[in-house]
């Protein structure tokens, strides 16, 4: 059964190349999942490919998408931004483990307020979110901004109108800075699809805000505010304040390495990160599959980092990278 439903698999996998199996295609690794992850992969796949001869192909599906088909062995590896729980882990004879991070970033479209201008605490933009505030001149804001001019004009909060991982984090991040804020709280607002999808709304929209993944924020040239940390600094994001919140996170107490990177204790450290995950079979019965997979990620863990730095990912620390391909079964 592995063997057929892993077959079906590369040629759905295929499609894009060949339109339809029996035409030469083939890959010597599949993975899919995570679309947010899918420019880090297929960048480590062309340098791995240049170095093995070995090639990938990787599907953009989702998060759920992923750890479905690692489930169903329909690919060699899966990729999700939600970390799976034990007993599913364990259920499914599963390996977890990140290959990055990245950081969820705040975008505005206020005019006279330019880049990283605007300073903003946990619970006023819990605040901002949820409609409680409803104008950029409120007193809470103009607190938390001395001299910047902010003008009258009305909030618009804009969010996801799809279940993401980014919305999962951004929802997390949220309820531990304002308990009360719960999912769902969302004021009424236009909604979007995607990262893209967000960025294009609040770019488009006077009085703006929303949430997006650092890439997008940069890419298309956005607004982003600065954030007051768990150590109470109002921190800048950028890749000193990404690589901070990595190095300063409590990976040895992460139950499958499924670190809470909302709390991270540094100074400097950026409030909201989140990792990306693949899960692999434990006991493989492809084994030569498993260790093209295992050849690859350690490709990607131990010479990526270049890569992963130009698509706006932040590297793992190089003590969390050692412990994953050291404790890779």
């Amino acid at each position: 059964m592995y063997h057929w439903g892993k077959r079906i698999a590369r040629c759905v996998m295929g499609v894009l190349g060949v339109l339809f199996c029996g035409t030469g295609y083939s890959a010597d690794l599949t993975g899919g999942g995570s679309s947010f992850a899918a420019p880090l992969y297929r960048g480590w796949g062309k340098g791995f490919y240049h170095q093995t001869g070995l090639s990938l192909t990787y599907q953009s599906v989702g998060s759920g998408a992923g750890q479905k088909l690692v489930m169903a062995a329909g690919v060699d590896f899966g990729a999700s931004d939600l970390p799976l729980a034990d007993t599913l882990l364990d259920s499914n004879s599963l390996y977890q483990f990140p290959t990055a991070l990245g950081a969820i970033v705040v975008i505005i479209n206020v005019p006279g307020v330019a880049s990283n201008q605007m300073k903003l605490d946990g619970p006023t933009l819990a605040a901002l979110f949820d409609g409680t505030i409803t104008t950029w001149a409120d007193p809470r804001l103009r607190a938390l901004n001395p001299g910047l001019r902010l003008p009258d004009l009305d909030v618009l909060p804009i969010h996801r109108e799809e279940a993401s991982g980014t919305s999962h984090v951004f929802v997390d991040y949220l309820h531990n800075v304002a308990p009360d804020w719960k999912a769902g709280m969302w004021a009424d607002g236009p909604e979007a699809r995607g990262n893209d999808g967000v960025a294009a709304s609040v770019r488009q929209s006077i009085g703006g805000i929303g949430f997006v993944e650092y890439a997008f924020a940069r890419q298309n040239r956005l607004n982003t505010v600065r954030l007051k940390n768990h150590a109470g600094q109002c921190v800048t994001p950028d890749r000193t304040s990404f690589t901070s919140a990595a190095t300063s996170a409590d990976w040895s107490h992460a139950d499958h390495y499924a670190v809470n990177l909302l709390k991270a204790p540094a100074p400097q450290a950026w409030p909201i990160m989140t990792a990306t995950f693949v899960l692999v079979p434990a006991h493989p019965t492809d084994k030569t599959a498993a260790v093209a997979t295992k050849t690859f990620f350690r490709y990607g863990l131990k010479q990526g980092d270049d890569v992963a730095r130009d698509l706006d990912y932040v590297p793992l620390p190089t003590n969390v990278k050692d412990r994953i391909l050291s404790g890779w079964p």
